[in-house]
């Protein structure tokens, strides 16, 4: 697939028949003809929550061999089995973009996790900044919103989710990739303009509440791959810059124009 893309999927059937059946993320491979037993969490949210039975069908997606569907075999408090009927979707490219960004209030990281997850990005790179409020990040917790937000978006791959880096560190690391930094005191191109030449694979860079300090943004303006863009006039919350920038990346060089 190359460097710039990484697996997606698609429906195959426009008429997409199966589309109204609930979907479920699954850790294992996923091979026709095999059952698979469902984890507690997962038990409880078919039987309890959903008060699904024995018999309905479910499909079944595990980031690697498309989207599968399955028939509930068993249930119970205790128990519950999937039998894989045939697959319904098969891997495609996907773009290669990741969102590194400032960690902020609990409730706005989660949304950020959730949005980007519904607007394709491929990875998260949580960064520490010398004005980042909110260092410590649930990453357990925020991996099940990852999951929580490909499930219910039709998304069948799962982003990948670092842990939380120091700035400095981080882009010391950084090579090879378009790194667009959302710059905050608007002396960046636009960003329809400068997202023009920056390809996949390519990382988005926003920063925290408050901005950049001086020491950081003569790093990031140094940095042979970093590329700075404005987002307008207004300054924006660092929640609502990372999904604009997204947003504008994928419109721009993304799949938003791939047809499901």
């Amino acid at each position: 697939m190359g460097d710039a893309y990484r697996p997606f999927i698609r429906y195959d059937n426009p008429m997409r028949e199966n589309y109204t059946l609930k979907r479920l993320f699954f850790k294992e491979s996923l091979t026709a003809g095999e059952s698979v037993s469902l984890p507690k969490d997962q038990i409880h949210y078919l039987a309890t929550v959903l008060r699904m039975c024995e018999g309905d069908e479910v499909r079944v997606f595990n980031g690697r061999n498309g989207e599968w569907l399955g028939k509930l075999t068993k249930l119970s408090k205790r128990q519950a089995e999937i039998a894989l009927r045939k697959q319904l979707r098969k891997p495609m490219a996907m773009p290669n973009v990741t969102l590194a960004f400032a960690p902020v209030k609990r409730h706005r990281t989660a949304f950020i996790f959730e949005k980007a997850t519904e607007l394709g990005v491929a990875r998260f790179e949580p960064i520490l900044t010398a004005r980042t409020q909110f260092p410590k990040l649930n990453l357990d917790k925020a991996r099940a919103q990852i999951i929580e937000a490909a499930e219910q978006t039709e998304r069948l791959d799962i982003p990948d989710l670092f842990k939380p880096e120091k700035l400095l560190d981080w882009l010391g690391t950084q090579s090879g990739r378009h790194i667009i930094f959302a710059d905050e005191a608007g002396e960046g191109t636009p960003a329809i303009e400068a997202l023009s030449k920056a390809p996949a694979p390519a990382t988005l860079l926003i920063g925290p509440e408050g901005g950049f300090t001086e020491e950081e943004r003569d790093a990031l303006r140094g940095h042979k791959d970093v590329i700075r863009v404005s987002l307008g006039p207004r300054i924006l919350r660092a929640d609502t810059a990372a999904l604009s920038l997204l947003s504008l990346w994928q419109a721009v060089q993304g799949d938003w124009g791939v047809h499901l």
